[in-house]
């Protein structure tokens, strides 16, 4: 009889057990989009909302959005397979397909590029009218900051940038006296308020660059095709026109061959900095 008690246990047990794995076999993982830091946090989770209810919906699992303290942060969990999509500049999706397997997807319409913001009434000019004063920049691996700190080596200014954690900060400091100027993307620029770019002006553009790009996670190849359709369903929704339309970015586009490759000279920075 205590023979066929302890088999019963057994048995419950391994039920039990069964039980417990197929539940959490069950339970749906969480897709995680991962935004590179190009705003603050807030602005990043009310951005891509309308796309992750989108992606949530078509992938019947839960969407979240997710992003880093800083573009070498970003790049750090990049490689570490921590995002099933990351949407980040050229240079770090370059990094991301060539070291972290990642696939490339599609990108923006609208054309990316790096600007040096300075105030109106200010009288800078040139890079050398920079010299021994406070140039902002995103983090050391941003490409806006990479661009800018090559373009100021190139015109004389060797100085190194001092770096912020969001882009709408970049021309607050600038207005603020804080600054004498900083690098922010031209989009990020156009999302200020008319009164604050109407303070503002440019002291250079930069030409156009690769901008952000949907990065795959290999994991998640199987998905890709319905991926492809659900961001092709978004560009075609009206959710997704008001996006497109508010953040001044035209739609997605498939990218240009050997876009990425040229972008190698900026990954490697990046990969330099991550080891």
């Amino acid at each position: 009889m205590q023979i066929v008690l302890a088999y019963r246990r057994l048995f419950l047990s391994a039920v039990l057990c069964l039980g417990a794995t197929l539940a959490v076999a069950q339970t749906p993982a969480t897709f995680r989009l991962g935004i590179a830091p190009h705003t603050s946090a807030r602005v990043i989770l009310e951005m891509y909302q309308p796309l992750r209810a989108q992606l949530e919906k078509a992938l019947g699992v839960p969407v979240e959005v997710v992003t880093a303290p800083d573009f070498t942060e970003f790049a750090r969990r990049m490689l570490h397979q921590e995002y099933d999509i990351a949407v980040t500049t050229g240079h770090q999706a370059r990094l991301a397909q060539t070291d972290g397997d990642y696939i490339p997807l599609t990108t923006y319409s609208a054309d990316f590029r790096a600007v040096a913001l300075v105030a109106d009434a200010s009288k800078f000019k040139t890079a050398r009218d920079l010299k021994g004063k406070p140039v902002l920049g995103l983090s050391p691996t941003s490409l806006v900051t990479l661009w800018g700190q090559h373009w100021m080596k190139q015109n004389g200014n060797p100085d190194t940038l001092r770096y912020v954690s969001a882009s709408d900060s970049v021309a607050r400091l600038v207005l603020s006296g804080e600054a004498a100027a900083g690098f922010t993307s031209l989009a990020n620029y156009q999302s200020l308020s008319r009164d604050l770019q109407g303070q503002l002006r440019f002291l250079v553009i930069s030409e156009s660059l690769a901008g952000r790009v949907y990065m795959l996670n290999k994991r998640q190849a199987a998905r890709r095709d319905l991926i492809d359709v659900t961001l092709n369903a978004f560009a075609a929704s009206s959710e997704g026109k008001a996006y497109f339309e508010k953040y001044k970015l035209e739609g997605y586009r498939k990218l240009k061959p050997k876009e990425l490759e040229a972008m190698e000279p900026y990954a490697k920075e990046v990969r330099t900095s991550l080891q």
